[in-house]
């Protein structure tokens, strides 16, 4: 699944320029959990910790991207919208932002079946960001996905189109 970091990170910095001012990158990707990287310096808050925006921003995107990794690794093309959130701040973030966030397959099964069945479908997801050797952030948020094309009721369908970086990173 790693073969689509690179088409997740251009789909980012060519839909959302946003990305690219605030530094995120993808720090990896192994066992379902996408991890996010982005400096402290274009991300500060008058304080000189990590700006509150700046935070739930990077745990929408970690979310965004390891359902998107999931949906890709899953042949399926998808508008992603973050459509219900709860964000806490518990620490300030006085240090580079790691940011992660683990798509659990068991736990998901029922939304993918959903996803499959309808081409709808919600997931909810948890990204968090440590600091200072504790949790500073926990982010819950709640994605509304729409496949691009409906599902067939034939079972050897071709996947959907393949996805296109405008229409998917303006849905976040």
């Amino acid at each position: 699944m790693s073969t689509f970091l690179p088409e997740l990170e251009s789909a980012w910095r060519q839909g959302i320029p946003l990305v690219a001012a605030m530094g995120v990158e993808i720090a990896g990707y192994t066992d379902d959990e996408l991890v996010l990287r982005a400096a402290l310096a274009p991300n500060i808050n008058v304080h000189g910790t990590g700006f509150a925006g700046s935070l739930y921003s990077i745990c929408t995107l970690a979310g965004w991207g390891v359902l998107w990794l999931q949906l890709r690794a899953r042949g399926r093309a998808a508008h992603i919208v973050l459509s219900e959130a709860q964000i806490d701040y518990r620490r300030a973030v006085g240090e580079s932002i790691v940011c992660r966030c683990r798509f659990d397959p068991e736990t998901q099964a029922p939304n993918l079946s959903q996803l499959d069945a309808t081409g709808s479908g919600l997931f909810p997801l948890t990204a968090t960001i440590e600091s200072g050797g504790g949790r500073a952030v926990r982010f819950e948020g709640e994605y509304a996905v729409k496949l691009h094309t409906a599902p067939s009721a034939e079972p050897s369908a071709a996947p959907a189109a393949e996805p296109t970086a405008a229409s998917e990173s303006s849905a976040t």
